[in-house]
């Protein structure tokens, strides 16, 4: 449905898209992340046919962008950011004109715009302008203009931008509910979307991809992934810790909290095996170990890992983590857990 080879764009010096090659398949919603400035509003203007690339090619259902832009146009729903509209117009009467520069006409065109107002739960404001509406139903309003013609591939570049908390919720719901229709890709500096609307993800930065993945495979590749988070009563750290570092599972230990009730640490396990075979090793250890040590186990979890780590430490430039380190305060450089036990 969507398919992108080696695409490059520069604008003067300024590479800002370099070399990226995906496809998005029917039935897929890809995610498309990076930080400001990655690239990610380029690629997507140059996938709507909105500006050329500088070299590369793009297909949408079939039809090259460049040289048959008109039928790959009609097959896409693009919502860009910040997404312009006719203020003076009612978002009754926006919607029609959109309807009708698709061509649609009569009974096509009010059954488009029904569809379109209740997916995106317009009812309420659909006699409104559009510069009287809130920040966010002034999103939805531009949201819907994309679904108009029911199109087979929807292009969203942060279609959550101004929303309230429940107005996320219900925007992510339908973009996954239409995803097993059509072809999407959406763009989002919102980690937590990855994970509520995404079956993949890429990574750009600096114009390049530099991940790509299901929300699972990226989180595993977190160094949480897999790590074991217990608290243990009436023991001390360092004697759990001295215990922890014989078992062959065991990467490293973290002592969370120290006193003579209880003993908080996560565990990390050793890299390399396979992310669930790694969890159920090194959970297995951990039981089998405070059992014949007769530990008091008060919590036990194995964590996931989390995005956001793997997100910082692909994208973070060799340039920007030392200004992290360099810039930080004492305090907020300090070390919120210490760190015992490694084997390399």
């Amino acid at each position: 449905m969507i398919k992108v080879e080696h695409l490059f764009k520069s604008f003067g010096q300024k590479q800002a898209v370099n070399d990226v090659s995906f496809e998005v398949e029917k039935g897929e919603v890809l995610g498309f992340i990076g930080p400001n400035g990655s690239g990610k509003s380029t690629t997507m203007r140059i996938l709507t046919g909105f500006i050329p690339p500088s070299s590369g090619r793009v297909s949408i259902c079939g039809h090259d962008m460049l040289e048959d832009p008109i039928p790959g146009k009609r097959r896409i729903g693009y919502l860009p950011e910040s997404a312009p509209s006719y203020g003076e117009m009612t978002v009754l009467s926006f919607l029609k004109f959109i309807a009708a520069l698709r061509g649609l006409a009569g009974e096509d065109q009010r059954r488009a715009v029904r569809r379109a107002v209740e997916l995106c739960s317009l009812e309420s404001v659909i006699g409104q302008s559009i510069d009287t509406l809130s920040k966010g139903f002034r999103h939805r309003t531009c949201f819907a203009q994309a679904l108009i013609h029911d199109p087979d591939v929807l292009v969203l570049d942060e279609p959550t931008d101004g929303l309230d908390p429940n107005q996320k919720h219900e925007m992510r719901t339908l973009i996954r509910r239409m995803g097993e229709t059509k072809a999407i890709i959406f763009s989002t500096h919102i980690l937590e979307e990855v994970d509520e609307a995404c079956s993949r993800t890429i990574i750009i930065d600096r114009g390049r991809i530099v991940a790509t993945g299901t929300p699972e495979e990226l989180r595993a590749r977190s160094e949480r992934a897999g790590a074991v988070a217990l608290v243990l009563g009436g023991v001390s750290a360092s004697d759990v810790v001295s215990r922890l570092a014989g078992l062959p599972s065991v990467l490293k230990t973290e002592i969370l909290q120290d006193d003579s009730a209880r003993a908080a640490l996560r565990v990390f396990p050793q890299k390399g095996a396979l992310p669930g075979a790694a969890q159920g090793a090194l959970a297995g250890a951990i039981v089998e170990l405070a059992v014949r040590e007769n530990w008091k186990i008060e919590s036990f979890r194995t964590e996931e890992g989390r995005l956001d780590e793997v997100f910082r430490a692909i994208t973070m430039s060799d340039t920007a983590q030392a200004m992290a380190v360099g810039g930080a305060t004492e305090a907020e450089s300090a070390p919120a857990a210490q760190v015992v036990e490694e084997r390399q």
